[in-house]
């Protein structure tokens, strides 16, 4: 079935996507030792990479909605492969800095959620919730394989030829999709009404900035943080691996409990889940605890994008898809930014980062609290009337 084509694709294509974007701090410290950078490059170069890729979403928007969701698509996945390839051949700072920033940054802006949000919504319409559910595993699958490759590439055949092998491995699969992809059909499956834009879901686009700033804050801090708790970064780095296999059996899980529970029951789960895996990592005094917070909080994490995706996509205009939800993904960006930033400050004042980590308690709190059901007038008028 078509349908069931595009969700494998999108699977696909957003393993390729997030798995090279996560794969990145693998050659932190290598790529600096063998390309004679500065400590702080790499993650300078991250920093401002997270920061476009925001930035662009209003273009991919427009973009998406011009052109089609499968032509931005694969130019984003083309991109972010060929970010790699560059890297592989670059020789000064500047060129390192631009291959990652403007290659990969936009790369991953035109290849991430907001893209495959819109080719789905085209296929399913109010439907989207299971495919969107069943795509996001593909996120998961590029944390655990991508990372994972890049480790046992790197003794053998350096920083150069690691970078090289999954810019081409990237680059094949492209290639792959593009034969698979149908044309874009937007428009069919949708039901009318629409409407263009998010006005009046202001309290779901906030509960997706509070899960984005939570979310970045533990996924990126939890290695170091293991570390100042006593392990070895090989340690510190298997827990995000055991984050991302638990949060792909969770977006297989909630593929079928979209059948029986609407996305809000499962959101407010969700994030309460998550509350209180940050409830043990504000409190972990030995690092064995973090393998629990790795867990709950996978459980928590990733799962949360497609489920909000489906409310935000219920009766959008579908030629306007793209442009509707590029909001949502600017906010999502840089929500992530000033968590990451805030919760380094709160570290370098004590320390720690159980204070961000207490700090992401009380967003995953407010998150649930916006999903909830609003109380029905009615109910109220006549309670006042007794």
């Amino acid at each position: 079935m078509q349908r069931d084509r595009v969700a494998r694709a999108a699977l696909t294509a957003q393993a390729v996507s997030f798995g090279l974007n996560f794969s990145a701090g693998v050659f932190f410290a290598p790529a600096s030792a063998a390309y004679g950078l500065s400590a702080a490059t790499p993650a300078i170069a991250a920093g401002i990479a997270i920061a476009l890729t925001g930035l662009a979403q209003p273009w991919v928007g427009v973009l998406l909605d011009r052109v089609g969701a499968r032509l931005v698509l694969l130019t984003g996945l083309t991109l972010i492969s060929s970010s790699y390839v560059a890297l592989a051949a670059v020789q000064q700072t500047w060129q390192f800095i631009t291959a990652y920033v403007v290659l990969g940054g936009l790369g991953f802006a035109a290849s991430s959620s907001l893209a495959v949000t819109t080719l789905i919504g085209h296929r399913y319409g109010d439907r989207a919730g299971p495919a969107l559910a069943r795509a996001s595993v593909g996120i998961n699958l590029g944390q655990l394989l991508a990372p994972w490759a890049a480790t046992l590439l790197l003794e053998p055949v350096g920083v150069r030829g690691t970078y090289l092998a999954l810019g081409l491995t990237g680059l094949v699969v492209t290639a792959a999709l593009a034969a698979i992809l149908p044309r874009d059909e937007r428009g069919r499956n949708v039901p009318a009404p629409a409407t263009a834009a998010l006005r009046g879901r202001g309290r779901v686009l906030t509960s997706f900035a509070l899960h984005s700033a939570s979310l970045y804050m533990l996924v990126l801090l939890l290695p170091k943080y293991a570390t100042e708790l006593g392990w070895s970064a090989t340690h510190a780095g298997r827990l995000i691996t055991l984050s991302a296999l638990t949060a792909g059996l969770t977006s297989l899980a909630t593929a079928r409990l979209l059948h029986r529970f609407g996305p809000e029951p499962l959101l407010r789960t969700l994030h309460l889940v998550r509350a209180v895996a940050l409830v043990l990592a504000a409190t972990a005094t030995e690092p064995a605890v973090l393998v629990a917070v790795a867990v709950i909080f996978g459980t928590a994490s990733f799962t949360v994008i497609p489920l909000t995706m489906t409310l935000l996509t219920r009766g959008l205009d579908p030629a306007r898809l793209g442009r509707a939800l590029a909001p949502a993904w600017l906010i999502h960006q840089l929500s992530a930014g000033a968590a990451l930033a805030l919760a380094a400050a709160v570290h370098a004042l004590s320390g720690s980062y159980r204070g961000g980590f207490a700090l992401g308690v009380l967003l995953s709190l407010t998150a649930a609290a916006l999903v909830a059901p609003a109380a029905h007038r009615p109910v109220a008028t006549a309670t006042r009337s007794r």
